[in-house]
């Protein structure tokens, strides 16, 4: 097939079509042209020419050029495509290395081979720009709902029509039991969007927390606009969700308008979502707060929180037991993912045999310690005293509002907690000596001989080898493993020596051995300083 003037319009007009066709720009169907006819006039002439075409946009005429490139003697490996600066004075007149000479060669007669062989660069073609295509649309509009109509399953997979391309469903992002058959509507949240070698992949979600949040904003207008938030989302895909929300205008109650006139809001929402079960729950800043509403429906006694943790303690009345953690734990799951902390439950029952517990072990602690009858020491656990830190150090004043304890009745006390407080520490240095520790890390402010102690038991026994841990080596921490929280024991945990303490430490240490730079350290802080009250 030689490219004549009678065919010429035609591949303007075939290009045209192809991209109306695949919604695509004509310009990549006639470059792909040019790279297909490139490719067959290289199998007419020899491969190892530099053979271009160009079709001009206007006529669809092919012009049909060899291209060749001047470089240094020594660098000539090419001589189809590649000449000397010598060789290139007989057709130009001062060449220079890196010029190139284009000279018009005659059009090819393409064969069938040849003819197939272009076909097949445009189709090629043809389907990379239209990849490309689809991956632009649709790499922005992850994180939103679409509607599509399934056009088939595999191995439980639904392949979804979405417009201009496909989206998969998988079989562990469908609700419950759900099944479809060809030509099914569908309502779907696109959860990524990837570029891949076979093309754009879609993956479609009807499970993610997110895809709830989306049809809320589709069902409420108010949180369209902006006048209510959805703060979070939690759900056991077709069975129940909790969702959060808060509103921004006081005249607008947040709960009231996601369930709408008759719960037809909500149930909008139930409907789309097999019939799942969805507490609506108002927002708090407050977590202790925000929990108490997140295990509705049942009633909360009290919370005790651990901010550093992150994890809170909720004492519930006997009989609320079942209904707070709820069918196979379901209520205090979701209430969990919903806060973001991990949440132990307790009757109160369970809660008085602890503090119990508590009361007697440290009743026995004062009584051990201080050589006190076991009355004396349980009004001083009833006054808040929990460790002998306390009673050696407190105001004096504290003591004496204790019943039967006078000036020297409170000195006594505190000298005999200094006295045992003391041998502790004496004996606690000699076993950090026999360990290995060197006086470096003995002599280290902030390190109480108990202290130096678990650390040379640890095997941290010089200065270096302290400066050289984490803090949360040190203070202990929280770390996720497969989605659960496991908690880190710090060595110097038992101490309450928190994360900042610990840090603060380290670096004092790193400072004395020369490792930081102090005025660097300093204007470390001095930015951090400056971001908090930013933030603030």
């Amino acid at each position: 097939m030689a490219i004549t003037s009678a065919n010429q319009l035609e591949l303007l007009q075939t290009a045209e079509a192809v991209a109306r066709e695949k919604m695509i720009d004509p310009g990549l169907v006639i470059e792909a042209m040019e790279e297909s006819l490139a490719r067959a006039a290289k199998s007419r002439y020899g491969a190892e020419m530099d053979i271009r075409v160009s079709i001009d946009r206007k006529t669809g005429r092919a012009t049909f050029t060899r291209v060749r490139t001047v470089v240094e003697d020594e660098e000539l490996e090419n001589y189809q495509a590649e000449m000397t600066v010598q060789q290139a004075k007989q057709y130009m007149a001062d060449p220079q290395v890196g010029d190139t000479y284009v000279e018009e060669v005659p059009p090819v007669d393409m064969g069938r081979i040849a003819a197939q062989s272009a076909k097949q660069v445009i189709l090629q073609k043809v389907r990379e720009a239209e990849r490309d295509r689809q991956y632009e649309e649709f790499k922005d509009r992850a994180g939103t709902i679409i509607n599509g109509v399934v056009k088939r399953e595999e191995y439980g997979n639904v392949i979804v029509d979405v417009g201009q391309g496909e989206g998969i469903l998988r079989r562990n992002e469908k609700i419950g039991r759900e099944s479809y058959r060809p030509n099914d509507r569908i309502r779907c949240y696109i959860k990524d969007v990837r570029r891949e070698q076979r093309g754009p992949q879609i993956f479609l979600s009807r499970t993610d927390p997110q895809f709830m949040a989306e049809l809320f904003k589709m069902e409420v207008p108010e949180i369209y606009e902006g006048i209510i938030e959805i703060k979070a989302v939690a759900r056991d895909p077709g069975s129940r969700a909790k969702i959060a929300v808060i509103s921004y205008d006081g005249g607008i109650d947040p709960v009231g308008a996601c369930v709408g006139m008759r719960g037809s809001r909500v149930q909008a929402v139930v409907n789309e979502l097999q019939g799942e079960k969805i507490d609506i729950i108002p927002w708090n800043e407050d977590q202790p707060t925000f929990l108490v509403n997140a295990l509705q429906p049942a009633e909360v006694s009290k919370v005790v929180l651990d901010e550093e943790a992150e994890r809170i303690e909720v004492v519930v009345p006997d009989e609320q037991l079942s209904l707070a953690i709820g069918r196979r734990g379901q209520n205090v799951r979701l209430a969990s993912q919903l806060t973001g902390l991990d949440i132990d439950i307790m009757t109160e029952e369970e809660e008085s045999a602890r503090r119990q517990k508590e009361f007697e072990e440290r009743t026995k602690l004062f009584v051990d310690t201080l050589d006190l009858d076991e009355f004396f020491a349980q009004l001083l656990v009833s006054e808040g005293f929990t460790n002998l830190e306390e009673v050696a150090y407190v105001e004096i004043d504290e003591l004496l509002v204790i019943d039967g304890v006078d000036e020297d009745t409170a000195n006594e006390l505190q000298a005999r907690a200094r006295d045992v407080l003391e041998a502790q520490a004496k004996a606690a240095l000699e076993k950090a000596r026999e360990l290995g520790a060197e006086d470096s890390l003995i002599s280290f402010e902030g390190l109480t001989p108990q202290m130096v102690q678990a650390l040379a038991e640890d095997d941290v026994k010089t200065l270096e080898e302290f400066a050289t841990c984490a803090d949360w080596e040190l203070a202990g921490g929280w770390t996720s493993v497969d989605g659960e929280r496991v908690k880190d024991d710090g060595i110097l945990e038992p101490f309450d020596v928190s994360l900042e303490e610990a840090q603060h430490m380290v670096m004092t240490a790193r400072v004395l051995l020369g490792w930081v730079d102090p005025a660097e350290l300093e204007a470390e802080e001095a930015s951090e300083e400056v971001e908090t009250q930013a933030d603030a």
